[in-house]
């Protein structure tokens, strides 16, 4: 199932941008994609290893519209996120997208209706305990996109498992979800071993940072990737003011105060854009002048608008691809905003579970192994998964605020 779909806005001179949904202020700074980097630190061309048909409409990536012709029984996709509370953007983002792809599948197959159900957890482990058992014992659910983040999937994965609900995830990095024997989950991008290494090599190495700081949030997330940004990090991690935050909190004086006293080349910060936010411009209001790179739970529109003047010149990482043009403009118009990151994996993902029950997989125990044996090319990349739900390739994007 190709796509067939002529791509009007196709937009050749300005090659890939990044914007996000949740963008109604500080239009001055954007986050825009710089190089891709390795794994070994060493940065490329943001186009290196693409595709050639990539630039010219996709002719290759799967279309959730597919030949038309599908029959099925009516059925549901559940999405489960943060769709209120501070995080909000990634799961508003993420569940437009999927409504994108499910409606461009039930237009062109009116014989073959598919449902979307929404499930706000707030981006919350304890909520997600709550909400998650109600989409296990909705039979007419057969796949998820989601849960969103780690926190959330670590406390839901083995439920999720037992009740064969197959769990496609466009954002939850961190690298111990794909170690718990989970049969249900499958991740649509980098884990934070693979993006923390990539970064830490690239700020001791490339950058040529001789002291960095890191800050991590006392989330899954956010302890995960710094663990594997101060191992690549080595004799660069500045332990003198290596620090942890309490998501939530607002005052960072403390954590200022030892690295200004450190003095680091750049300060690496593991967490969410409120708190990223709120760090950056304290840093800069306390007279740090260290570069500020934060990966890809910060590199959202809303961290450049908390930030404002503090954003500008930070660096953000992502596992994820740069969200083409023609996609930012479909999206747009679909959804009456603009996408986010991962907008473009949460399509894709959606787009194979289509796929699976136009092929007939109508069941949560048929949908489970058409996932784990698919091979396709999407939007962002070649979807194929290890026997861990682990992308089989996948690589990091370096972005900067300008």
């Amino acid at each position: 199932m190709r796509r067939t779909l002529v791509l009007i806005t196709v937009l050749i001179l300005s090659g890939c941008s990044i914007k996000d949904s949740t963008s109604h202020g500080s239009d001055e700074f954007r986050i825009v994609p710089v190089s891709s980097i390795g794994p070994e630190g060493k940065v490329s061309s943001i186009d290196a290893g693409r595709k050639p048909d990539r630039a010219e409409g996709l002719e290759q990536a799967a279309d959730p519209g597919g030949d038309g012709k599908a029959t099925c029984e009516p059925r549901s996709i559940a999405v489960a996120g943060a769709m209120t509370g501070p995080d909000a953007a990634w799961g508003q983002s993420i569940r437009s997208s999927v409504r994108m792809a499910i409606d461009r599948h039930n237009q062109h197959n009116p014989d073959c209706q598919v449902t979307q159900r929404n499930f706000d957890t707030e981006g919350d482990p304890q909520k997600a305990t709550q909400v998650i058992p109600g989409i296990v014992n909705d039979e007419s659910i057969i796949g998820m996109v989601g849960p969103l983040f780690s926190g959330e999937n670590k406390a839901t994965g083995q439920v999720l498992s037992e009740a064969g609900l197959v769990s496609l995830n466009s954002s939850a990095t961190n690298v111990s979800l794909s170690k718990n024997g989970w049969r249900t989950f499958f991740r649509g991008l980098a884990n934070d071993d693979v993006q923390g290494t990539a970064v830490g090599r690239y700020l001791a190495g490339t950058a040529g940072y001789g002291s960095v700081c890191v800050v991590s949030e006392d989330s899954d997330y956010g302890a995960g990737l710094a663990e594997a940004v101060r191992e690549a990090l080595g004799a660069a991690d500045e332990a003198a003011c290596s620090a942890s935050i309490k998501k939530g909190d607002k005052d960072f004086s403390a954590v200022v105060s030892k690295i200004k006293a450190a003095g680091p080349d750049a300060v690496f910060f593991a967490g969410f854009y409120a708190e990223a936010a709120l760090l950056a411009r304290q840093l800069e209001d306390g007279g740090s002048t260290a570069r500020f790179v934060t990966g890809d739970a910060a590199n959202n529109q809303q961290f450049v608008t908390q930030a404002g003047d503090a954003a500008e010149g930070a660096i953000l990482t992502c596992p994820c691809e740069p969200i083409p043009d023609w996609f930012v403009a479909d999206y747009t118009e679909h959804n009456g905003h603009p996408p986010g990151l991962a907008s473009v994996e949460a399509y894709d993902l959606t787009t194979i579970l289509l796929e699976g029950i136009d092929a007939g997989s109508t069941t949560r125990a048929e949908l489970l192994d058409f996932v784990a044996s698919y091979r396709g090319d999407g939007i962002a990349r070649t979807y194929e998964w290890d026997e861990k739900g682990e992308l089989v390739s996948a690589r990091i994007t370096m972005y900067e605020v300008k």
